[in-house]
């Protein structure tokens, strides 16, 4: 994924920080694992880029963020989990819906979303997770973690995400940036970034043009020195699925469950929500695990 990179930086001498990410190659393996649609393949891109960028704002390697969204659309729902270091990983509930464009004849991501929560989880090895809940304000997901940000981090933000596709359904472009206004941000600050922001126009648009993240920040922070930090955090599609945590899963089901599995008389096939990997164990297999359970 040489190509897919998440940069940092600030600005008005640190009044304003900011992250800028390509997703292309990331969105571009998810959609092949799930087989998504091509309103999936957004609804995931986008929230995949949007934890991307949270995730690299955690301080420890082990620290792990999910972005939930439960929802009553017909998509069902969306999981995503990020770190610090640009992997990244998600699926929807149903990969494979299917919806006419909206009224602006862009994918639908709204309306396959509709109603619901949006949820961040973050591990950051504390007895307890930090969960932070909010309701979707519109479905289209950079609205919805702005809003996000606003009501449990009270970190004022603006969020913008982007997936195009060609017309074979694979992703012609991903990616997004996200712009927070620190304590203390001046007003007049605020104010100027607003501006740029409306100026620079739909994340998409610059995207289309193949722009880099640093050429996006150099839009959104034009004026108002920026400050880009040196490193690139590369990003990718990375699951760590293994056949021994598919082990400890049959063997948390317990005897039951696996003795039913075997009576099956067949091998038991088991996938990764995440990656779509499959694992296959047979009926001897199936039995020794049988053993651990008791």
């Amino acid at each position: 994924m040489a190509n897919d990179y998440l940069i940092r930086a600030t600005a008005e001498n640190g009044s304003v920080r900011a992250f800028a990410a390509v997703t292309t190659e990331t969105v571009e393996t998810a959609r092949q694992a799930h087989n998504t649609s091509p309103v999936a393949t957004a609804a995931l891109g986008r929230l995949m880029t949007g934890a991307v960028m949270m995730g690299a704002d955690m301080k420890d390697d082990r620290d792990l963020l999910t972005v939930k969204i439960g929802c009553s659309g017909p998509i069902q729902g969306l999981v995503v989990t990020a770190d610090r270091n640009g992997h990244v990983k998600g699926y929807a509930q149903n990969p494979s819906v299917m919806l006419p464009p909206n009224e602006l004849g862009k994918l639908d991501v709204g309306g396959a979303l509709d109603t619901g929560v949006l949820t961040v989880i973050k591990d950051i090895g504390l007895k307890e997770p930090y969960v932070g809940d909010t309701i979707l304000v519109s479905g289209e997901i950079a609205e919805d973690l702005t809003y996000y940000y606003a009501t449990s981090e009270q970190i004022p933000s603006s969020v913008a995400l982007g997936v195009l596709m060609n017309k074979e359904n694979t992703v012609r472009q991903a990616g997004g940036y996200m712009v927070q206004l620190m304590p203390g941000c001046p007003e007049e600050v605020a104010e100027k970034l607003e501006k740029k922001i409306r100026e620079a126009g739909p994340v998409t648009g610059m995207l289309d043009k193949g722009m880099s993240p640093e050429q996006i920040l150099a839009v959104i922070l034009s004026g108002m020195k920026p400050d880009i930090k040196p490193g690139k955090t590369p990003v990718e599609f990375r699951c760590s699925c293994s056949r021994e945590k598919v082990e400890q899963a049959i063997i948390s089901l317990g005897v039951g469950e696996i003795r039913s599995m075997i009576g099956e008389g067949k091998p038991a096939e088991l996938s990764c929500s995440f990656c779509g990997k499959k694992y296959q164990f047979d009926t001897d297999e199936l039995r020794k695990l049988m053993k651990q359970a008791k």
